[in-house]
């Protein structure tokens, strides 16, 4: 029987962008360890850092939920470290009790900031190759 070549093609291409995003998360995983954080929780921070740029501005955690890789239930898991470590407050949505606001603490901005440059290191390197 003949093997299916168009399909063997997806197959390969697909792993390959999966074997791209392990080796990058792994890495992004080992030079934010000793900084206390994980590739999930830089994203999360990263996100925040770009919708909600001044100190004070707010972003829904709903918003967050399409963008993080993570299911809403781990998500929240996340954010309620990144709150217990000082990185992140939430609040409940006024309009909408049942919605919960997150915003980055000047300790937040301030480890993204630190932390940014490393990040973007592993993405240049890892997705260059």
């Amino acid at each position: 029987m003949a093997v299916n070549t168009a399909g063997t093609g997806l197959e390969e291409r697909w792993r390959d962008i999966l074997s791209v995003h392990a080796r990058t998360i792994c890495e992004i995983d080992r030079v934010l360890h000793p900084h206390g954080l994980g590739a999930s929780d830089f994203e999360v921070l990263d996100i925040l850092a770009t919708e909600s740029p001044r100190e004070g501005d707010q972003c829904r955690v709903q918003n967050l939920v399409g963008r993080v890789h993570l299911s809403q239930s781990a998500l929240s898991r996340l954010i309620g470290r990144l709150e217990k470590d000082g990185l992140v407050e939430r609040s409940v949505c006024v309009e909408d009790r049942r919605g919960v606001w997150v915003s980055l603490t000047r300790k937040g901005r301030d480890l993204h900031a630190e932390v940014l440059p490393l990040q973007r290191e592993v993405l240049a390197r890892t997705l260059a190759e």
